[in-house]
């Protein structure tokens, strides 16, 4: 477990960046043979993205609420994230194909996500008394004081 920083600290990431929702939501529980893959696929998508950081992923952080699970990332690009959802040689496709395929739009498993493209000082975080988290765990904690103390301070880029 990542040790507790009792402090305030911020988020700084260079450059643009994504944050990338993606979820699920199992609307008939009973079918298992038509939501269980759907589960399943997401997990095998965030291994091998750990293990070629080149494709761009920064973090992901699962969240679990039944009927519904969610997953927060964040990417480098929009580009890069394109780039995998459509890459043959990757997870994501043979999995969405699978999807359309076995599910399409009869209501059994619901699919969703939403893309924020994000431009320096667009963006301002804040984590008190917090193990890494969020953003920081995507970019780089920096002391939340001077002037980094308030919201509006962080979100104007430093000259």
């Amino acid at each position: 477990m990542a040790p507790i920083l009792k402090k305030r600290v911020y988020a700084e990431i260079e450059g643009d960046f994504v944050v990338f929702l993606i979820g699920m939501r199992i609307n008939k529980p009973w079918k298992f043979w038509k939501w269980w893959p759907v589960a399943a696929a997401m997990p095998k998508m965030l291994i091998e993205l750990a293990k070629r950081p080149e494709l761009g992923l920064l973090h992901a952080r699962s969240h679990f609420g039944f009927p519904n699970i969610l997953v927060i990332q964040y990417w480098r690009s929009f580009e890069l994230l394109e780039a995998y959802a459509r890459s043959g040689d990757a997870a994501h496709l043979p999995a969405w194909q699978a999807f359309n395929r076995a599910v399409g739009s009869d209501g059994d498993v619901g699919i969703w996500h939403e893309t924020y493209l994000i431009a320096p000082g667009r963006h301002e975080s804040i984590y008190n008394n917090m193990p890494p988290h969020g953003l920081g765990l995507a970019g780089s904690l920096q002391d939340a004081a001077g002037k980094r103390k308030d919201a509006r301070t962080r979100l104007t880029p430093e000259d």
